[in-house]
């Protein structure tokens, strides 16, 4: 047993955060793991078979919680046919809690002095199944509940049981059920997440899409950081109802004021994450985005680029980030980006996605009748070979829709400036190449292509129609 020279203040139980927790991770003992409990029953255990699902459960003084829940949750997992295994995540002074998963049967992490979040990423860096649950040890999250969480699975990459949504319910205190549900709008409205419980820490998570190295939180906001990370990657996150029942053993404490300046910290460094163009959605959120500016742009542009390709046939949209654009194309159309995390949120649109580069687009030459391109060539230099690949895809009688800002305008120049100020850190911050109309039409007039359309928005931002002449006819 590892032999322990300071008393422990992680106080895990719900992990809605209202149990502060602080601590410094140490390395696991060896002689404190054994082997994990593997099922079907009677299959190899073989070094490097498969595991179906890893279970993580933070735990402390929750040895007579542990001895019910284990065997609780091997029913279900067996009934399931899995391969699993159970990792508890404890303090190395918690010898009733060690004690009791071992007889049980888990994996034991042991932590000299450790918070909620440093635990949940040590269990991620420890497990090895191709998913990963997460629940808490005190019977508040019931076991019959990972059968539905696992059915739902295929569709997202993270599972979140909620007590918030529509047919989930919390047994809890009023007081405390007030400021869970104060904390969850807070950070819904403040972060524009789309997710009513974000402090619920029973969850499905995909293995494939967890990043822990990138995780920072080390109290209970790391289960808001882990959510909003997902969708700034492009992760797909649901939530199903779940009844939330109270603790079975053990009590909870709140320290309100210390977990309210631990999540403030957290709500800061979110937020500029959020609302940054590194998010995957930033431009399907602007659409719909509280400053009128931006908001009016976005609808002004999916409306012109909606009206110049209509009838045009399949469109390659080439850089088509996260954009509504991408849902309003006609079927055979193919949106292109180079930004995986842009991609995999482009999933919900239902169309053909490529990761590509605009300087090198893998397509055959005339493969597509009409190709779109907006607000992309500005953030390239002017001597790349962007423009040049757009035009060689482009079938005769085809149609080019490329949509820049008009640098030659007063009006763009104000904007741009105004935009600056009310959203730092957007797009306008990386344009490197300035175009004007007079130099487009010119440009495009040297690759064979002819003017057509010019509208603006704003005066300021230009969105040009060019077409391909179809060959001429050979005589009789």
């Amino acid at each position: 047993m590892t032999q322990v020279t300071h008393s422990p203040d992680w106080t895990p139980g719900s992990s809605d955060g209202l149990h502060i927790s602080r601590a410094r991770l140490t390395t696991p003992s060896t002689a404190s793991r054994v082997n994990p409990r593997r099922v079907p029953k009677g299959k190899s255990k073989a070094e490097g078979a498969r595991t179906d699902l890893s279970v993580l459960i933070p735990a402390l003084g929750d040895g007579h919680n542990i001895v019910l829940l284990l065997p609780w949750l091997t029913r279900v997992l067996d009934e399931l046919e899995l391969s699993y295994e159970f990792l508890v995540i404890t303090n190395d002074c918690d010898t009733e809690t060690i004690e009791a998963s071992s007889r049980e049967g888990a994996r034991v992490l042991l932590l000299a002095s450790a918070g909620y979040g440093a635990a949940l990423v040590e269990g991620f860096k420890q497990s090895c199944g191709e998913y990963i649950l997460t629940l808490d040890a005190d019977l508040s999250h019931r076991p019959e509940f990972v059968r539905d969480m696992w059915k739902s699975r295929n569709a997202v990459d993270i599972l979140i049981a909620s007590r918030y949504v529509a047919g989930g319910t919390a047994s809890m205190p009023r007081t405390r059920l007030y400021l869970s549900r104060l904390l969850n709008l807070a950070f819904r409205r403040g972060l524009s997440m789309p997710l009513h419980d974000m402090s619920s820490g029973f969850r499905l998570y995909r293995r494939s899409m967890l990043a822990p190295q990138a995780l920072t939180g080390t109290d209970f906001d790391v289960l808001e950081e882990i959510l909003v990370k997902a969708f700034c990657e492009g992760w797909r996150v649901q939530e199903i109802p779940f009844d939330y029942m109270p603790r079975e053993h053990g009590t909870s404490s709140m320290r309100v004021t210390a977990l309210g300046r631990a999540y403030l910290r957290a709500f800061w460094s979110l937020w500029k994450l959020r609302n940054s163009i590194e998010a995957a959605d930033y431009d399907h959120r602007a659409f719909d985005s509280p400053i009128p500016l931006q908001r009016y742009w976005q609808r002004a542009r999916f409306r012109i680029t909606s009206e110049l390709t209509a009838g045009e046939g399949p469109v390659l949209d080439v850089g088509c980030g996260s954009s509504r654009i991408i849902g309003s194309l006609p079927e055979g159309s193919v949106a292109l980006d180079i930004l995986i995390r842009k991609l995999r949120f482009d999933r919900r649109f239902g169309v053909p996605l490529v990761a590509g580069s605009g300087f090198a687009l893998p397509f055959p030459d005339a493969s597509f009748s009409c190709v779109l391109s907006s607000q992309v060539i500005e953030h390239v230099p002017k001597d790349s070979p962007m423009i040049d690949e757009l035009c060689r895809v482009l079938k005769p009688g085809g149609r080019l829709v490329l949509g820049t800002p008009d640098y030659a305008r007063w009006e763009w120049v104000y904007v741009e400036k105004l935009y600056a100020r009310v959203a730092p850190g957007a797009y306008a911050d990386e344009h490197i190449a300035h175009y004007t109309r007079k130099e487009l039409i010119e440009l495009l007039r040297t690759k064979g292509l002819l003017h057509e359309e010019t509208r603006y928005i704003a005066r300021g931002e230009l969105i040009m129609a060019f077409r391909r002449p179809l060959p001429p006819t050979a005589g009789p």
